[in-house]
């Protein structure tokens, strides 16, 4: 329960360190437990497309789902995803790409990967059925963190513990915590049709493709590769959607 409690914690912003006090060690397990922080954040997507596209444009419905989970989880994962690209973008070598990705300033990389990432989710989304969209969005958010959290199972972490932007280094799973974060990422998927769920294969491509790259370039990763495996793999997911739906027309 700690450790859930952790991940809810660091993952959104909302006062779940009012229900206890979590210890220390418990927020070095939290990435284990970041598919079923997913259940919250993709849920509360979910809902307020829900809501809202009965009275709105789906476009705008979209919209309002990512603007509820940029407010949930203070914008965590994007600020990842724009140190990313600002550091893969202007980096020449390892040392340069993790000084970039631990600058504060956000670069004209980011802004434009930032502003692609959000323009190409939208329109993937606005094509789907809006009966669809809300399983999609909780299914997507759930499985894409089950992916990107085993990052740190692939991966050492590419700086000292005390160069940590939170001062924490993720502990590798245990087998139990594995199944648990399995448990996590494919439960919500059992919301969509069975022939929805082969878009899950292309999730698990981009993180290969990712953890090949941060291998490569950095001999490990950061936190900020990790909020952009995150996105970029959900992006995947909701690509393979989309081809699967249009091809059955």
């Amino acid at each position: 329960m700690n450790n859930i409690l952790a991940a809810l914690t660091f993952f959104t912003r909302l006062p779940f360190w009012k229900i206890k006090q979590v210890p220390q060690e418990s927020f070095k397990h939290l990435v284990s437990y970041w598919s079923i922080s997913g259940w919250l954040t993709g849920g509360i997507m979910g809902l307020v497309f829900w809501l809202s596209v009965h009275a709105l444009p789906v476009g705008a419905a979209i919209m309002l789902a990512f603007i509820a989970r940029l407010l949930v989880t203070g914008a965590l994962h994007e600020d990842g995803l724009a140190d990313f690209f600002d550091g893969f973008g202007g980096g020449r070598d390892r040392e340069s790409i993790l000084r970039i990705m631990k600058d504060s300033h956000t670069g004209s990389y980011g802004v434009l990967g930032l502003i692609v990432y959000f323009l190409l989710a939208c329109n993937l989304l606005t094509a789907l059925p809006a009966s669809m969209t809300p399983w999609i969005l909780l299914g997507g958010d759930a499985w894409s963190k089950f992916t990107a959290s085993q990052l740190i199972n692939f991966l050492p972490y590419a700086r000292k513990e005390e160069e940590s932007k939170n001062k924490t280094v993720y502990t590798r799973m245990s087998i139990r915590e594995i199944a648990l974060s399995a448990a996590g990422g494919v439960l919500p998927l059992l919301l969509l049709p069975p022939l929805y769920w082969v878009a899950c294969l292309l999730p698990v491509l981009t993180f290969s493709f990712l953890v090949t790259l941060f291998r490569k370039k950095l001999q490990g990763y950061t936190g900020d590769c990790c909020g952009a495996t995150f996105l970029l793999c959900e992006l995947s997911f909701w690509l393979g959607i989309v081809f699967i739906y249009y091809s059955q027309i």
